[in-house]
């Protein structure tokens, strides 16, 4: 008999949780979630606590929402899960921080740890701003080009373009990693060892990625904002005949 209240228990808080997802519209909730992330990431110029603990609630919600069968399996919805996994590395550099302090690791001595802990958040921002900017690029289409965007906006589409993105920016971070074990090596190292190519090699495209991904990320704020510019007049524009058209009968 005890056995079976607990049972009970969690049983009527699981479906009255279900009937508490099943009442709210996901699709407002998704759009609160792409706004905190636009402001997380395109707006603000550095993340800071209070938006990168809000940005790990909202994107674990918005995983949790993605399950359910209220929410259609489209392009955007493939976008914004790919999205949302990616503070899946935040909280991976954060727990992992919180586990060198709790215990006292020294890693002051190597230079693998830090730097990987760098990269992850790094690679969670680049992947965030371009997965956004594919976001911004397909309600553009919709507004505009509906029609014939459609066999563009497909859900294959989505995930080769999601999958594209996380291969190019953990290259990108591999590159990172690499230049920053070399750059701790070489002081040890002879002027003329055989790795001395090879340093100059990885520090030169280290150094040319990261003036590329900051011109990058300028670029991608400015065509955000020139984006929503655009779709934003031209709801209002379509809504203006409506509101004329009503007053005019109120008139009549």
């Amino acid at each position: 008999m005890q056995k079976t209240i607990p049972g009970c228990f969690f049983q009527q808080m699981y479906s009255s949780l279900t009937s508490i997802s099943m009442e709210r519209d996901h699709m407002k909730d998704l759009r609160r979630y792409l706004a905190l992330k636009y402001i997380q990431y395109l707006v603000l110029s550095s993340s800071n606590m209070v938006s990168t603990i809000l940005g790990l609630l909202g994107s674990l919600y918005a995983i949790i929402i993605l399950q359910s069968a209220k929410v259609s399996s489209k392009s955007t919805a493939v976008l914004i899960s790919s999205l949302a996994k990616a503070d899946v590395l935040v909280a991976a550099s954060i727990v992992t921080e919180m586990v060198i302090q709790t215990f006292d690791i020294n890693i002051a001595s190597t230079a693998f740890a830090p730097a990987l802990l760098q990269n992850l958040l790094t690679a969670n921002t680049h992947i965030s701003c371009l997965l956004l900017s594919c976001v911004a690029f397909e309600a553009y289409l919709i507004t505009f080009f509906s029609t014939e965007s459609r066999q563009l906006r497909t859900v294959r589409n989505a995930r080769v373009m999601s999958r594209t993105i996380w291969i190019l920016v953990m290259a990108e971070c591999a590159l990172f990693q690499t230049d920053d074990l070399l750059k701790a090596s070489a002081t040890a190292a002879p002027t003329h060892s055989p790795y001395s190519a090879l340093f100059h090699f990885s520090s030169t495209a280290a150094a040319l990625l990261t003036s590329l991904s900051y011109l990058l990320g300028i670029l991608l704020r400015i065509v955000n904002v020139y984006i929503y510019y655009k779709i934003f007049f031209s709801m209002s524009n379509r809504s203006t005949p409506k509101k004329s058209s009503t007053s005019s009968q109120w008139k009549q």
